[in-house]
């Protein structure tokens, strides 16, 4: 599955995407998060405040709880303000 980071998210992390094989028992945006935080400490501490980043899977915006079983893509980014 390709992770994609946008906006402060990217500049934290120092990069724009992982490619990662998500363990079955991983099924929801929330749960990646999760995942992603366990085996990086970067990305741990730059989602620290997880109700602040918002998702997108396959080009959809989706609430933490939405399943990412099939997705090929899920993105992260900071909330949007308009303009």
């Amino acid at each position: 599955m390709k992770i994609l980071y946008f906006a402060w998210l990217r500049e934290r992390l120092d990069r724009d995407g992982d490619e990662i094989d998500v363990p079955d028992d991983v099924s929801t945006v929330a749960e990646l998060m999760d995942f992603l935080a366990e085996r990086d400490e970067g990305f741990a501490l730059a989602t620290q405040k997880r109700q602040s980043i918002r998702a997108a899977v396959d080009e959809e915006l989706v609430e933490h709880s939405a399943s990412i079983r099939g997705a090929r893509t899920v993105a992260l980014f900071p909330p949007m303000t308009g303009g």
